[in-house]
């Protein structure tokens, strides 16, 4: 009964839906994929073919089109943006399930948010997530003003609601894998994450993640845990930030006269990137407790061919972070289109 949970150690962005994509690829047993939360942050991932796709409400794992997609109770859906994701990836409608108990972002959420000033003084992405989040948990109550419709009262999400745990489980019962593909990152946890108020409206970690699908802790056999060489904010008052620099300035430690500027998938702003914060993984290592940990970005501090090299930046790069954190790094990622076995690096550190 296998359920990996992929999850990020940082602030997000740190590569989530490329590595879900990953699992899915190397998977044996045919595969199904839960989307948790709502499209506050994208996901992106490159299909066979080689196109790339940058979604919100759509998970990245689902690009190649072979694989049946849940959204759980825990999900929260823009109903605008799930049809139009699915018309443009052409996703077959009978491998879409979605929960009746999935409740809906209205434009009542998305102007709260905005009449709250959350996107100004904490960063959101004003999508609605944290409206109706607010909704769900007001319960109706009178003094909000707010309502949370579901999926199961929603007509144009009517031809694909079902019993998303009863799918779930029938699946887990015959050996299939589930890939729940977690967002955003513990450092913008609501919970645990330590940046209250600058966080998002829910808990990021692995439990948390799997507690939205409505299944058992007894089903997982993976949690992946995905971090990045130079961690992100998004723009504007998000929160602190260690070391912050510019992309400028990652470029130049590596002689690369190339743009590095990230933009955010949701609002198009520049992101903001500072140095590795060991502390915050460490953090994210505790709550989280991976079976498999993922650097990715390492194309910013050197090239894939240096990492044979035990003198390169490179690969003292990766020698600090998994001194610092206490941990070998599992996998790498040089690029948005896969992962790299850390076990051909013949210079790894004691921590193996």
């Amino acid at each position: 009964m296998p359920i990996s949970i992929v999850v990020g150690g940082q602030f997000g962005s740190e590569g989530k839906g490329k590595v879900a994509l990953e699992l899915a690829r190397r998977a044996k047993e045919p595969v199904t994929v839960v989307r948790v939360g709502g499209p506050n942050s994208g996901h992106t991932g490159y299909d066979y073919r080689g196109k790339k796709w940058a979604l919100r409400q759509m998970p990245a794992s689902c690009v190649d089109r072979n694989v049946d997609v849940v959204f759980p109770a825990g999900s929260y859906i823009d109903v605008e943006v799930f049809l139009k994701e699915i018309e443009v990836l052409r996703y077959p409608k009978e491998r879409l399930v979605i929960s009746p108990y999935a409740r809906i972002i209205t434009e009542q959420h998305k102007a709260w948010e905005r009449e709250a000033g959350l996107v100004g003084s904490i960063g959101s992405t004003g999508s609605g997530v944290g409206g109706a989040v607010m909704a769900s948990v007001a319960r109706g109550a009178q003094n909000l003003g707010m309502t949370s419709p579901d999926a199961a009262h929603y007509e144009p999400l009517a031809p694909f609601v079902r019993d998303a745990s009863e799918h779930l489980r029938r699946k887990l019962d015959v050996g299939e894998r589930v890939i729940v593909e977690g967002t955003q990152g513990f450092g913008l946890s609501l919970l645990d994450g330590g940046y209250w108020p600058k966080a998002t409206s829910r808990a990021t970690t692995a439990a948390a993640a799997l507690a939205e699908t409505g299944l058992s802790p007894l089903d997982v056999d993976d949690v992946t845990m995905v971090i990045r060489s130079y961690p992100i904010r998004v723009a504007g008052e998000s929160g602190p930030l260690l070391g912050e620099t510019t992309w400028k300035s990652i470029g130049a430690e590596i002689d690369d006269d190339s743009d590095l500027t990230e933009y955010t998938t949701v609002t198009n702003k520049i992101r903001r990137v500072g140095k590795f914060d060991p502390e915050l993984v460490r953090k994210a290592l505790i709550a989280n407790s991976p079976t498999n940990l993922v650097l990715n970005h390492l194309d910013y501090v050197g090239n894939q061919e240096t990492l044979t090299r035990s003198d390169s930046r490179l690969s003292q790069f990766i020698t600090y972070v998994e001194g610092n954190i206490g941990r070998s790094i599992d996998w790498y990622g040089f690029s948005p289109l896969g992962i790299v076995d850390a076990s051909l690096n013949e210079h790894r550190n004691a921590f193996l």
